[in-house]
């Protein structure tokens, strides 16, 4: 017998961490963090007769405008240890979806060696993602000679001078996150991007590190030439924060950072280094117009693309529509919205 229940943070998070999908984005943790910046959070879980937890999922919710109830999301889940769970699993899903207002639950369920059913699921493709859909996932299985080889040639290169000189690079505390949003603000405008307020970086760190993650930052002569925010949950790692300052670039610092992260992610025991986000375009076309663009995620392909990982593409984003009125409303406004942005 499989009953729903709702798990402490500590209990969900003790099985996020032992599951082999286990994910940064499921961590209870995860959601006190997009609490702080508009979004609400709820566990749903469910045991076994003997009161064991055998799945369950972090849910986020979002409002929608003009109070037309909520969008829910499932990022990176549902984790199951009982595949005979997963009905009850889903009943319980939807009915705290409903709970909170939803009007549809939006699904990326992430990298997964077998896709799940989503029609029978009731699930539909959605093109309108929240996480970045394609991604580069390194191996780090091997030594680092081995890790290093992957590498193309200019990387490797840029990795040794960087590790040579003056350059300091230290795992450090929680008074440096100022130095690292400094730069983190340098880099937004000089790639032309978004980046988060100062808080968001200052919860993260308050959040996750030490125990899922680290903030490691380069430094020479009393300045600040990189940083990077790592974390990691079982044999996955994931690099989502990193930035670099406009001064002695030609110390390479942004490569040693990046480099001293794979180090600290294997010394943890991960097998998978995930650098977050790259451009949603195939192979062929990453390789054939990185060098001429620098638009949104362009910008750091060229660096990300000579770590010697594999491109690959999560299975994107499904939405199960609660209420159809509001879904068409909400569909036809993020196309009005993709208009605008596009005539800009």
């Amino acid at each position: 017998m499989t009953t729903s229940m709702i798990p402490s943070p500590a209990r969900w998070d003790t099985f996020v961490r032992a599951h082999p999908d286990g994910h940064l984005l499921q961590l209870s943790t995860w959601g006190q963090h997009k609490r702080a910046f508009g979004w609400t959070d709820a566990l749903v879980g469910v045991a076994n007769a003997s009161g064991d937890l055998t799945g369950g999922a972090l849910l986020l919710f979002r409002p929608l405008p003009l109070r037309l109830g909520t969008m829910a999301y499932l990022p990176m889940g549902p984790l199951l240890t009982d595949s005979a769970a997963e009905p009850a699993l889903w009943d319980a899903i939807h009915v705290e979806a409903r709970r909170h207002g939803a009007a549809f639950l939006k699904w990326e369920p992430g990298i997964l060696d077998k896709p799940p059913p989503f029609a029978s699921l009731g699930f539909r493709a959605s093109a309108q993602t929240i996480q970045p859909p394609r991604t580069m996932l390194l191996d780090l299985v091997g030594d680092e000679e081995a890790i290093l080889a992957r590498m193309n040639q200019g990387t490797r290169r840029k990795i040794r001078q960087s590790l040579k000189g003056d350059v300091i690079y230290s795992e450090d505390q929680r008074a440096d996150v100022a130095r690292f949003n400094a730069i983190m603000q340098a880099t937004g405008t000089r790639n032309a991007f978004g980046v988060h307020a100062p808080e968001y970086y200052a919860l993260a760190y308050d959040l996750f590190i030490p125990q899922d993650g680290a903030l490691i930052l380069a430094e020479h002569e009393s300045d600040i030439l990189a940083g990077i925010m790592v974390f990691a949950v079982g044999k996955s790692a994931w690099y989502l924060y990193g930035a670099s300052s406009d001064v002695k670039r030609n110390l390479m610092a942004s490569y040693g950072v990046q480099w001293k992260a794979i180090q600290w992610a294997r010394a943890r025991g991960c097998k998978r280094y995930d650098m977050w986000g790259i451009p949603d375009a195939e192979p062929e076309e990453l390789e054939t117009e990185f060098e001429r663009r620098s638009d949104g995620l362009w910008g750091v392909y060229g660096f990300k693309r000579g770590w010697g990982g594999e491109v690959l593409r999560s299975l994107g984003a499904w939405d199960r529509v609660y209420n159809p009125l509001v879904y068409r409303a909400y569909e036809t406004a993020v196309k009005l919205r993709e208009r605008r942005n596009h005539a800009d």
